[in-house]
C-alpha cells in the first residue's frame, strides 16, 4: 500500500496558519498596531478603504527595519521578540510568535516600505501570496508602512463570508479602540475612504477615553489606584448611575494587553452589589500591571485570553480595590423606583407619561392604532373571537365563582391596599402588574401581556410602514439643540442620516461630529432625553448590523426599542386598553423585533387543577 501522508507546501500551510490568525480584515489591523507600538511608533496612521476590503495601510515613525529584516518578518515563526522557551514567561511586547505577517502575506497583496533612522533609503518589498515579486531601494521617510490590498483574494470561501461594510467597520473600531485605549502617549489617526473617523493626539488616559468615546463620559468616570504586592490596579471606572442596559465600553488590559475574562469581569461586577441592578453593565477602563512571569499569554492565537498563576488572588484584590473607589466618591446612588430604569440617569426624577390619546396632524402618536394601520379591521381578526361569550354565564366545568376569577385574588400575591383600590372595578377591564405586565382577564382564563414586549411590536411595525407612506410627522423644538458623538457614532449618523430624519427627526451635520436637531418625531415620551434617545438608536442599529437587516428594518427595530415604553412605567387603564387594542392591529402579534413573547395566556382550566394539585 503506498503512502498517503505528505508535507503540505509552504504556501498551503501559511493559508491554513492564516485561518487561526486572520479572521477578517480587523485581525489584519489589529497586527499590524501591534507591530507599530512595538517597533517604538509615537505617530502612527490608520487608512482604511472599504472596511479592510479593499485597503488596510499602517504608517509608523518606528525604528524600521534592514533589507534582510524585512524579508525575515513574512517568514512564518520568524520573531525579534523572543529568543528561548524562558521568554515566553516575560513578554512585554504585543507579538511575539512571529506569525501574524506570514498569515497575512499568504493571503493577501502586501506592499512594505521600510526604513531605518540611520540610512539614508528605504527598502520596498511586494509579496502576493508568500511570494516575494518585488525588492528595491526608495525614498521614504524613517519608520515603516505597510499596505494590505486584495484580502483573501486567494481564499475565495473566506471572502464570501465576510460581512457587510458597516459590520466590518464595526470590527475594525472595536479593534481600534482597545489600541489607542492602551497607548495614550502615541499620536493615532483614523481614516476610512478618505474621511478622518478620529485624531488622537498625544494624552493621559481620561483625555484619550474622553477622545474616544465623546464629552458625554468626562464627568462618568471615577479613578483607579491600588497598588498591591501581586499587581497594580489603575484607571477608570463609571458611576454607578452611568451603567448602561447593554454591553460596551468595558476593557480590561493586563500589561497594556486587551483580555477577554469573564472570571475578571464578575469581579467588577461583584464590586456594584446593591448600587446597580442586574440588568444593567457598568463602563469600565482597567490596567492590571502584573510581572510577566506570574501570567500566561500564549493560551490562543487572538491573544485575548490570559492565564494567571493565582486566579482568585487577584479576582480579590480587583474587587476590593473597586469597591474602595466606589466607596471613596460616596456613590450609592438615591433609588427612584417611578424613574425609567433604562434612562435612569439622565431622566427627570419625575415617571414618565406616555400619552396615549389620539394625535392631531401636528402632533401624532406613534401607537395609536387608527393613525396608524389601514384598514385595522382586517388585521384584528380573531380578537374579537376571544371576547366572544365573556358575558355568558361559565359552563358546569368552568363553574369558578366571580370571587375567585377577579384580579383581587390571592393568586397575584397583592396586598390589602392594593386590593382595596380596585374594588368594584370591572374584571374586563385590564389590570398592570407590577409595572411591567398587563393582565386581562378573556374567556377562556387571562391574558398576561408584556407592555415592553409589546409596545416594541407596535412601533417597529408602525416605523416599518411609515417608511414605505413617508407619513411620519416632526414636532418642532423650540430652541434648536445640539448632539454631540463620539467619532465612530457620527460616522455612522452621516451614513443614515436621511433615513433616521425619515423617522421624524430633523436633524443636519454641524461638523466636529456634532448634529443640530430641530425637530423630533411627533409623540415622544416628553421626559425621554432626545440626546439619550439618538445614543440608543446608534448603538441598536449597530448592534443589529450583524444580522444583515435591511436599513429601514435596522432602524426601525432599533427605534422600536429605543423609543418602546420600558418596564416599570405605569400606565393608566385607558393607556392600558389602547394598548391591547393596537398590539392586536399588528400584523405579527406574538413576538416583539427582537423575539420575545409579546403575551401568553393561562387557561382556567389550568388554574383549577394548581389548585386542586
Amino acid at each position: 500500500m503506498p503512502d498517503i501522508i505528505q508535507l503540505l507546501p509552504d504556501s498551503i500551510a501559511n493559508q491554513i496558519a492564516a485561518g487561526e490568525v486572520i479572521q477578517r480584515p480587523a485581525s489584519v489591523i489589529k497586527e499590524l498596531l501591534e507591530n507599530a507600538i512595538d517597533a517604538g511608533g509615537t505617530n502612527i496612521k490608520l487608512i482604511v478603504k472599504e472596511a479592510g476590503k479593499t485597503s488596510i495601510q499602517v504608517i509608523d515613525d518606528g525604528k524600521g527595519m534592514s533589507e534582510t529584516d524585512s524579508r525575515m518578518a513574512f517568514e512564518r515563526h520568524a520573531t525579534s521578540k523572543i529568543k528561548s522557551a524562558n521568554d515566553l514567561f516575560a513578554i512585554k511586547t504585543m507579538g511575539f510568535r512571529g506569525e501574524a505577517l506570514a498569515s497575512v502575506a499568504a493571503i493577501a497583496h502586501v506592499e512594505m516600505i521600510t526604513r531605518q533612522h540611520q540610512e539614508e533609503v528605504a527598502n520596498r518589498l511586494v509579496i502576493e501570496g508568500s511570494v516575494v515579486t518585488k525588492q528595491e531601494k526608495v525614498q521614504a521617510m524613517p519608520g515603516t508602512s505597510i499596505t494590505i490590498k486584495n484580502l483573501f483574494y486567494n481564499v475565495p470561501a473566506r471572502r464570501k463570508f465576510l460581512k457587510s461594510d458597516p459590520v466590518e467597520l464595526k470590527h475594525i473600531l472595536d479593534e481600534f479602540h482597545r489600541v489607542v485605549l492602551a497607548n495614550p502617549d502615541i499620536y493615532f489617526t483614523f481614516h476610512h475612504n478618505g474621511n478622518e473617523i478620529y485624531h488622537l493626539p498625544k494624552s493621559n488616559l481620561k483625555q484619550r477615553i474622553v477622545g474616544v468615546l465623546g464629552k458625554q463620559i468626562n464627568d462618568k468616570l471615577i479613578p483607579v489606584n491600588e497598588e498591591t504586592e501581586v499587581a497594580t490596579f489603575s484607571g477608570f471606572i463609571g458611576k454607578a448611575e452611568a451603567a448602561k442596559k447593554s454591553q460596551g465600553d468595558q476593557f480590561i488590559f493586563v500589561n497594556n494587553r486587551f483580555i477577554k475574562s469573564h472570571y475578571l469581569n464578575h469581579a467588577i461586577r461583584s464590586a456594584y452589589d446593591e448600587l446597580i441592578t442586574k440588568d444593567v453593565f457598568p463602563t469600565y477602563f482597567l490596567f492590571l500591571e502584573i510581572d510577566p512571569a506570574n501570567i500566561d499569554i500564549n493560551v490562543h492565537p487572538t491573544k485575548t485570553e490570559i492565564k494567571f498563576e493565582d486566579e482568585r488572588l487577584i479576582y480579590n484584590y480587583l474587587r476590593v480595590s473597586l469597591k474602595h473607589s466606589l466607596g471613596q466618591y460616596s456613590l450609592a446612588p438615591m433609588l427612584d423606583f417611578n424613574t425609567d430604569q433604562n434612562f435612569n440617569y439622565k431622566f427627570s426624577s419625575d415617571p414618565p407619561n406616555n400619552d396615549f390619546s389620539r394625535p392631531s396632524k401636528n402632533q401624532s402618536y406613534p401607537v395609536e392604532k387608527e393613525a396608524t394601520f389601514r384598514p385595522g379591521q382586517e388585521k384584528a381578526i380573531g380578537w374579537e373571537e376571544i371576547y366572544k361569550g365573556l358575558s355568558a354565564q361559565p359552563s358546569d366545568h368552568t363553574n369558578v365563582s366571580e370571587e375567585v376569577r377577579t384580579i383581587e385574588s390571592e393568586a397575584f400575591q397583592m396586598s390589602f391596599e392594593e386590593t382595596n383600590t380596585i374594588k368594584g372595578v370591572s374584571t374586563r377591564e385590564p389590570y398592570q402588574l407590577h409595572g411591567t405586565y398587563i393582565i386581562h382577564q378573556i374567556k377562556t382564563g387571562m391574558m398576561v401581556i408584556d407592555q415592553q414586549a409589546a409596545h416594541e411590536r407596535i412601533l417597529y411595525e408602525y416605523y416599518l410602514e411609515s417608511f414605505q407612506n413617508g407619513e411620519l410627522f416632526s414636532q418642532k423644538e423650540l430652541f434648536p439643540r445640539t448632539i454631540e458623538l463620539d467619532p465612530a457614532k457620527a460616522s455612522v449618523l452621516k451614513k443614515i442620516l436621511d433615513k433616521v430624519n425619515a423617522l421624524g427627526f430633523e436633524m443636519e451635520e454641524f461638523g466636529q461630529n456634532t448634529f443640530i436637531i430641530h425637530g423630533t418625531p411627533s409623540g415622544l415620551d416628553s421626559s425621554i432625553s432626545i440626546d439619550t434617545l439618538v445614543e440608543k438608536l446608534l448603538y441598536q442599529y449597530v448592534q443589529n448590523l450583524e444580522f444583515e437587516l435591511g436599513i429601514e428594518d435596522n432602524l426601525a427595530r432599533s427605534m422600536a426599542f429605543s423609543a418602546c415604553i420600558k418596564r416599570g412605567k405605569r400606565l393608566e387603564k385607558e393607556e392600558m386598553t389602547r394598548l391591547i387594542d393596537q398590539l392586536f392591529g399588528c400584523k405579527m402579534v406574538y413576538t416583539s423585533p427582537s423575539g420575545k413573547k409579546c403575551f401568553i395566556t393561562i387557561e382556567l382550566d389550568d388554574l383549577s387543577k394548581r389548585f386542586n394539585q
